[in-house]
């Protein structure tokens, strides 16, 4: 789908940078799926939480190592 947007220049050349994406529709479409599938992440960790769902094994650790591996790999690409 086709849109028209004002993006600030600023943040459409970080999200190229560090999407690593050539193509900026690529790039604005692989940071809205970042930015989707960490809301969920958020959303079932406040959940889990509050009790309301129970989740098998150390899924607080794996989330942690998760985030981490994400800022080591970010920063080997730099």
């Amino acid at each position: 789908m086709r849109t028209t947007l004002n993006i600030d220049d600023r943040l459409l050349t970080e999200v190229v940078n560090e999407t690593g994406e050539t193509d900026k529709g690529r790039a604005v479409n692989k940071a809205m799926e970042e930015f989707i599938r960490r809301r969920k992440i958020e959303r079932l960790i406040s959940l889990a939480r509050a009790g309301k769902i129970r989740f098998e094994g150390d899924w607080e650790e794996r989330h942690s190592r998760e985030m981490e591996l994400e800022k080591e790999h970010r920063w080997r690409d730099e």
